[in-house]
């Protein structure tokens, strides 16, 4: 049984990782669609050379994207329509003072890099009637912020002018051109850009230019399901960034934050001064701003194209099938075998229309729709197409080897489906659904050979238990127990009840294809046995097996009808503590095991402690709603109901009991410390750092007549510090994970000495950055996990993203990184620092 891609779905919001469906290579084949549209011989050297698909209506090329490289010299290049619907990406290199007019591309973009790179070191670059503004996401770029859309590379010096441009929804700028602080100038007029990661606008040289131009961030959702964005979201990028030397002259343009803390913003010692127009959301650092307003028009300049076949400079290009049947995507599953083939389909929206495009044949007794869903069976040599409107969400193909399967006529990735959204396997089955299930011969062997069966039970050891069981296909659960407290699906592959301590639940089934188990959830203290042995509960769950979606007990015993909600408290940046008290009868309950986390035995409680970036989630009863009476959260963080920001400022209610239980190291009974670790620098010339990390919690101690001074420091589960001739000792709980010692001091940990290169290998290896006088912006990647030195100075002046890129500055002295894995990034923003790795140098050249 294999699985299919999803339809692209042209910048709305859609499911994760999207791969290519247009596996074509346009130099040798042009398809149907091609022929449809081709306008003549005058397109065909240009269309071998870029691999040109065809050419529109009004004389525009369409290119589809395949990963390809297009090199522009001194040339005009215009009236292309760039369709990336495949999830495929394009590159198009400027090396000569090029023209490109009249251009659009389509579909939301899942390249791996820039799709405009500016080299050309002399003249003019022109960028006119451009559109990029159907969003990207960083699905195709393991760099930490993905694609981006125009790039003025640090070699190039040359006059580029942007006019009439449209650029949306790209996590790594829209315009990134701040290497103009090394040569050249970027013009920017009556261009339009918005929810663009990072920035917008960004540049640095003392002759950049602004003219008639808008950016800023809304609520628009383009998909950014394929991954982090570095930090940054599609509303969370500074629409006008200047870095520099600047100063940026700006007219007439107006800007909106939105979300992001400040619409203009300057970057170490960079300037601009803003002249007429319109700021919302403020501004930082060095501003200048003559008669400037506080009620930006966000309109699109005149001028500016709306879509890619606008911008293409011709009528809007009709796909055939849109224009003779009305639907956005076709579907074809064509039978290339001499036996049936059945398929299934899921769309997350709306439904299928059955097509009899190009010569399909679609028997309604061999097909079945849903709300959102279509199957069929193909006879040998038909062809079955459907239509639909939005994104595919769950394609099966059976014995897909034996079909051809096509998104708007280009080649399917069966392997990518399902997506989120999907509804599972239970529904597909064609006998069912047609009604071709083989009667019975009354007369048949009633005692048909079965698989073994086998039993699986579940027991409780103390308190009650939950318990969710699921098998594979066949599997037939069945129990002999008349409760209320168990629960078996229709189709016999879950089981699932709530035991009392010492109860017991036992089930048997068939053992196919053993082993028959996929995934075994026991929530308390229980245990599992398979055939009387014990269940070895670490194995699941298995690749096959359903998720945990259908895991709530309550839903599936219909235990209780009182209406649900969640409440959900993130950190945004460092350490965060909440409160939450809600009414009698909320009976706050969560699934994640975490010691950093408290409910009241009465559930109208929490509490916990959160590390920057985790979430902590609670699900309860909303009791004479709104059930929640107080709210507390202490540090940078934001709560969510049924995920929607909470509004703080509203608690307490006039029934909340208080403060007085808000204490959380009582709540959650910090753990006795039972280790020592002592870093002994008695005797030792110099001064000595030390930084160390355990599994648990870290306070100072003065056993062992180690002194308590301002010279060290605990951050959670890290303790670092600075010795001269002495020692220092700290309690803890837990492991020591790692220890890094800078100096001439012995460690020993309850007495004993320890080696502190034994601890701590995941970090093996140490990046030193080397200052050269002049102050530069360093970006540093690699693929395992990089972090800072306490005591070293990139702990003041570097920051981590993501837990493998760092991010920050340098001028002089030297700063030094831990890190595992390979670096895969290494830029400089001015200045040329020596870089080493462990003892080795590094050329930043080759990154």
């Amino acid at each position: 049984m294999a699985r299919d891609t999803a339809v692209p779905d042209d910048g709305k919001s859609g499911g994760n990782s999207p791969r290519a469906g247009d596996n074509a290579d346009n130099n040798t084949i042009i398809d149907r669609r091609s022929y449809l549209k081709l306008a003549g011989a005058t397109t065909a050297a240009a269309a071998s050379a870029v691999g040109v698909a065809s050419a529109g209506g009004d004389g525009y090329d369409v290119i589809t994207t395949r990963g390809q490289t297009i090199r522009l010299g001194n040339e005009t290049w215009e009236n292309k329509l760039i369709d990336c619907r495949n999830g495929r990406g394009i590159t198009i290199v400027v090396e000569g003072a090029a023209t490109i007019r009249n251009v659009g591309l389509k579909g939301l973009f899942r390249g791996g890099s820039f799709i405009f790179s500016i080299t050309n070191t002399g003249g003019t670059v022109t960028f006119e009637n451009v559109y990029l503004g159907d969003g990207a996401n960083k699905s195709g770029e393991s760099f930490v912020h993905g694609p981006g859309a125009v790039f003025y590379h640090r070699s190039a010096n040359c006059r580029v002018e942007f006019k009439r441009m449209n650029v949306q929804g790209f996590p790594n700028n829209g315009f990134y051109c701040s290497n103009t602080a090394h040569g050249g100038s970027v013009h920017w007029e009556d261009c339009y850009g918005k929810n663009n990661g990072v920035s917008t606008f960004r540049c640095a040289g003392r002759n950049d230019s602004l003219k008639n131009c808008v950016a800023y961030n809304d609520g628009t959702d383009y998909s950014t399901s394929n991954g982090s964005w570095g930090n940054y979201s599609e509303s969370h990028g500074r629409p006008l960034w200047v870095w520099s030397p600047g100063t940026t002259n700006v007219e007439d343009c107006h800007f909106d934050a939105g979300s992001y803390p400040s619409a203009v913003i300057t970057h170490s010692g960079g300037s601009v001064t803003l002249n007429g127009g319109a700021v919302s959301g403020g501004t930082q650092g060095s501003v200048r701003q003559n008669g400037v307003g506080s009620n930006p028009d966000l309109s699109v300049p005149e001028g500016v194209p709306t879509s890619a076949e606008e911008a293409a400079g011709g009528e809007p290009y009709v796909e055939p099938w849109t224009d003779q049947y009305g639907v956005e995507y076709i579907y074809e599953v064509e039978n290339t075998s001499d036996e049936p083939v059945d398929y299934y389909l899921q769309v997350s929206e709306g439904g299928f229309q059955r097509l009899d495009y190009e010569g399909a044949v679609v028997d309604e007794d061999l097909t079945w729709t849903g709300d959102d869903k279509a199957a069929g069976r193909v006879e040998p040599g038909d062809t079955h197409c459907w239509g639909l409107d939005e994104w595919l969400v769950d394609v099966t193909i059976e014995d897909a080897a034996n079909a051809d399967a096509r998104v708007n006529e280009s080649a399917s990735s069966l392997e990518w489906y399902p997506r989120d959204g999907a509804d599972g396997d239970e529904w597909k089955n064609l006998e069912a659904l047609l009604g071709l299930e083989e009667e019975t011969d009354e007369d048949e062997d009633e005692d048909e050979e079965k698989p073994p069966e086998f039993t699986y039970e579940v027991e409780a050891n103390e308190d009650d238990v939950e318990y969710f069981l699921e098998a594979k296909e066949g599997a037939d659960f069945r129990h002999d127990e008349n409760s209320e407290l168990i629960y078996v699906s229709e189709d016999g592959t879950r089981a699932a009840g709530l035991l009392e301590e010492g109860e017991t639940h036992a089930f048997t089934g068939y053992n196919v294809d053993a082993p028959a188990m996929l995934d075994v959830t026991i929530r308390g203290d229980g245990a599992g046995y398979v055939n009387d042995e014990e269940s070895a509960l670490g194995w699941y769950p298995r690749p096959d097996a359903s998720g945990d979606d259908w895991k709530d007990l309550d839903e599936l015993l219909d235990l209780d009808d009182q209406p649900k909600f969640t409440y959900a408290v993130e950190a945004n940046e460092d350490d965060v503590e909440y409160f939450l008290e809600a009414k009698e009868g909320a009976d706050f309950r969560h699934d994640e095991d975490c010691e950093r986390r408290y409910v009241s035995e009465d559930g109208t409680r929490a509490a916990g402690l959160l590390r920057e970036g985790e979430t902590h989630e609670f699900t309860g009863n909303n009791v004479d709603a709104p059930a929640m009476l107080d709210v507390t959260i202490r540090g940078d963080g934001a709560g969510y109901v049924d995920g929607e920001e909470s509004a703080l400022g509203w608690y307490p209610r006039p029934d909340a009991s208080g403060d007085g239980w808000k204490d959380l190291d009582e709540l959650l009974e910090e753990p006795d410390r039972e280790n020592t670790i002592l870093i002994d620098g008695v005797g030792a010339r110099g001064e000595t750092k030390y930084e160390f990390r355990v599994s648990g919690s870290i306070e100072s101690t003065s056993k062992q007549g180690a002194s308590i001074d301002g010279d060290t420091e605990i951050n959670g589960d890290t303790a670092s510090g600075y010795l001269k001739g002495w020692r220092d000792a700290f309690a803890f709980s837990g492991d020591l994970e790692s220890v890094t010692v800078d100096g001439e001091a012995s460690v020993s940990v309850n007495g004993e000495e320890i080696d502190p290169s034994e601890y701590g290998d995941e970090h093996d290896h140490v990046l030193t950055l080397v200052g050269d006088g002049s102050e530069t912006d360093y970006e540093i990647s690699v693929d395992g996990h990089i972090e800072t030195i306490a005591w070293d100075a990139s702990f003041r002046n570097a920051s981590i993203e993501g837990d493998q890129t760092a991010v920050g500055s340098i001028e002089s002295g030297y700063q030094r990184f831990r890190y595992s894995g390979s670096i895969t990034e290494l830029s400089f923003e001015n200045g040329s620092p020596s870089v080493y790795a462990d003892r080795e140098r590094l050329d930043p050249d080759d990154y």
